[in-house]
């Protein structure tokens, strides 16, 4: 058996509210080893609550709750649990006294509608909020089955969490174990292509290893369930270095990792810089490397050249070329980089010119052509060509631009 997440508020069905409790109480439950197949959102009705409930005790054994424990009328997780397991609810003296006093606290007086949040089921264990009114809960109501509520209040659920929950939920036995896992992340290279390198590792039981995808970041996780953390690591190392050599440059970093921050760290190993000529980005480029600390001991700066007439005063591009080849060419994103480069005195120069669209295309030119340039230490250049397809949205276009540049600098420094 397993746990289940059980997100309460029409809020977040309406999608007023981003749901970030069902993703740390997922990562949490990780930690702990406990297996976690199953979240559901439901809003503010009780008989729709009634039938989640009846549906999770079904195929969990825990049942985790969030929102829903405020002093509204539309607040009735406590109540709706406690009609549907028939149980009736008590005031909680204890319980009433915190409120009170944390209103006092705050040079308030506590309303009567607060009174509804000391009720708990009989039996049940009161799961203390330090930091707000409503408590939560931690209730056994049959063998087998274990409920814990949380206020839908993203920093007090998470710190009941760590204070009061996980000490609970080890007392019955679970968390033993623990589930420890690696990201390894990639870029330019698909995810069906990934997966089906990998694929005889896609089978294996423990560790276990999926790929997904994110704003064309590839990632592949290696997750191991273990007794310590030490443990855990030597069933994934393995697994990881055959995924990195099966992948090749396409790998750049491991979990917190960015491909920004690689980059940065690269130059600064290398003792290096880079400027940038941006068109189609226009600062994008820059703008992301700037957002990694320690950025500015590599990157000089960059030079935003939407117009042709600033990328022939400003970055040498020949005229000629930009009247026959055109903005958007080979030529022209060469010159860009060596321009930027000779302009800032850096090691390397990148550029990036392009058709981002909606307009401007052609049929030999659509929406989604783009030229990155790219200029060595050594005065070598060359440019990369990338088609993103012309029924792209733009900003996907850009962003993709911006990434693939800096990634083609963290290949060429790789490659020497």
């Amino acid at each position: 058996m397993a746990a289940e997440v059980i997100c309460v508020g029409t809020e977040l069905l309406l999608g007023e509210i981003l749901n970030t409790n069902s993703r740390f109480l997922g990562q949490q439950l990780a930690k702990l080893g406990i297996p976690h197949f199953y979240q559901t959102v439901v809003g503010d009705n009780p008989q729709r609550l009634k039938n989640a409930i009846a549906i999770a005790c079904q195929r969990s054994s825990i049942l985790i709750f969030t929102g829903g424990l405020g002093p509204t009328p539309d607040d009735l997780t406590v109540a709706t649990l406690a009609e549907f397991f028939e149980v009736p609810l008590e005031e909680r003296g204890e319980v009433l006294e915190d409120i009170q006093r944390k209103y006092t606290a705050r040079g308030r007086s506590m309303s009567e509608s607060n009174r509804k949040q000391a009720l708990l089921p009989q039996g049940a264990e009161v799961l203390p909020n330090p930091l707000g009114t409503a408590p939560g809960m931690m209730w056994q109501p049959q063998p087998g089955l274990a409920i814990l509520t949380f206020p839908g209040v993203p920093r007090e659920m998470e710190r009941m969490w760590h204070d009061t929950a996980v000490d609970f939920l080890r007392s019955l036995g679970w968390g033993q174990e623990a589930i420890y896992s690696q990201v390894l992340k990639f870029w330019g290279i698909p995810e069906s292509t990934l997966a089906e390198k990998v694929a005889d590792l896609l089978a294996m039981d423990n560790p276990t290893v999926a790929p997904y995808a994110s704003m064309g970041e590839v990632r592949l996780r290696i997750s191991a369930r273990s007794a310590s953390e030490a443990e855990a690591l030597q069933l994934i190392e393995p697994v990881s270095q055959k995924v990195r050599e099966m992948a090749g440059s396409h790998y750049f970093g491991s979990d917190e990792e960015t491909l920004p921050a690689v980059v940065v760290r690269q130059l600064q190993e290398r003792g290096e810089t880079v400027a940038v000529a941006e068109s189609c980005t226009g600062g994008g480029i820059g703008a992301t490397l700037t957002e990694v600390p320690g950025a500015s001991a590599v990157f000089l700066g960059g030079t935003i050249a939407y117009s042709n007439e600033v990328k022939r005063h400003w970055l040498q591009v020949s005229p000629e070329d930009l009247q026959t080849q055109g903005a958007v060419s080979a030529p022209v994103a060469e010159q860009m980089a060596l321009g930027v480069r000779g302009s800032f005195g850096s090691h390397w120069g990148v550029s990036v010119t392009g058709i981002a669209g909606p307009g401007g295309g052609t049929l030999e030119k659509p929406v989604g052509l783009v030229y990155i340039g790219l200029a060595a230490p050594d005065g070598r250049v060359k440019s990369i060509q990338h088609r993103f397809g012309e029924n792209s949205q733009r900003n996907w276009i850009r962003h993709a631009s911006v990434r693939y540049a800096i990634d083609h600098l963290r290949r060429a420094m790789l490659s020497g």
